[in-house]
């Protein structure tokens, strides 16, 4: 039996990736503004910017994101009153159906197309280790981070593909998931806020099952599933970016900061905050922390 092969046409192709960014800026950051031949979407992953293209100026929150066209001058600032986490990646793609995001610049994302920027965020950043720091990668993490180009040009196609779809269908694109799976993020989400409200206590596991009616297997399955950590490292990890945006805004000091945390002592504040990040507090007050390449390495024929 003759089988015949149907070849796949694909209607976006990124052809090659320029850089990847992630800053974390502080809340009097602006740049002069700059134009290249490729092209640029900037997210905002914590906090509000704004960003200025040939058709205004563009307050960004929290989930927000724009394009950039080839050869548009444009420029990035905070808003003035935070201190934004921003995502930068840039990019060759001549499809003809980028068009369509010359004249459509910015973009809410939804639940959906947010699952998908979050996993590209997170190759993108395995990507820039690989290339800034591959000697200090243990053979799991190098092992982990196997096909993390392609994979960022697989996501990077797919969002592109579905705000497409979503504009042309002029809809939110239908979540196909169990009620039992809404309760669980329903749930997560409450926990996520109530730790992102309460950094000063001093929470245990216990007590954060006690407030929620849950016991603790099943909340650390589920927030495992959400976050990838439990819940008291994940607490933890907002007290330290919690710190960062308040070295970043300059208004209290690092013992203020420390109070502010539920820190015991400014010395273990410290001593967190250097395993967390791997400098001090001091250290990341006089260089905000920058992770990005600038090395075009994902090329396709």
């Amino acid at each position: 039996m003759k089988f015949k092969h149907h070849p796949l046409r694909n209607e976006i192709n990124v052809r090659s990736l320029v850089t990847c960014f992630y800053f974390e800026f502080s809340k009097t950051f602006s740049n002069k503004g700059e134009k290249h031949n490729f092209w640029e979407i900037v997210y905002v992953d914590k906090g509000e910017a704004k960003a200025r293209t040939k058709t205004g100026v563009h307050l960004l929150k929290q989930g927000d994101l724009v394009f950039h066209e080839p050869n548009e001058f444009h420029n990035l600032s905070s808003s003035g009153d935070t201190a934004p986490n921003i995502f930068i990646i840039t990019f060759v793609c001549t499809s003809d159906p980028m068009s369509f995001f010359a004249k459509h610049k910015k973009f809410r994302l939804g639940e959906f197309e947010r699952t998908i920027f979050t996993q590209l965020m997170r190759e993108g950043l395995h990507l820039i280790d690989l290339k800034t720091k591959p000697s200090s990668l243990s053979k799991e993490e190098r092992e982990s981070h196997f096909a993390c180009e392609q994979l960022v040009s697989n996501y990077l196609e797919t969002l592109l593909i579905h705000l497409l779809r979503h504009h042309h269908r002029n809809e939110e694109r239908p979540i196909v998931s169990s009620t039992r799976k809404n309760q669980a993020n329903l749930l997560t989400d409450q926990i996520i806020a109530f730790l992102e409200t309460n950094l000063a206590g001093k929470w245990t596991l216990q007590q954060v099952c006690a407030k929620f009616g849950i016991g603790r297997t099943q909340i650390n399955i589920i927030f495992k599933e959400r976050t990838g950590c439990g819940v008291i490292e994940y607490m933890n990890q907002l007290r330290v970016e919690k710190a960062k945006e308040y070295i970043r805004i300059e208004v209290y000091n690092l013992t203020e900061i420390s109070e502010l945390l539920g820190y015991s002592s400014i010395h273990y504040f410290s001593r967190h905050f250097k395993k967390t990040t791997g400098m001090t507090p001091s250290e990341y007050a006089r260089s905000i922390n920058l992770r990005g390449w600038e090395v075009s390495v994902l090329k396709k024929t």
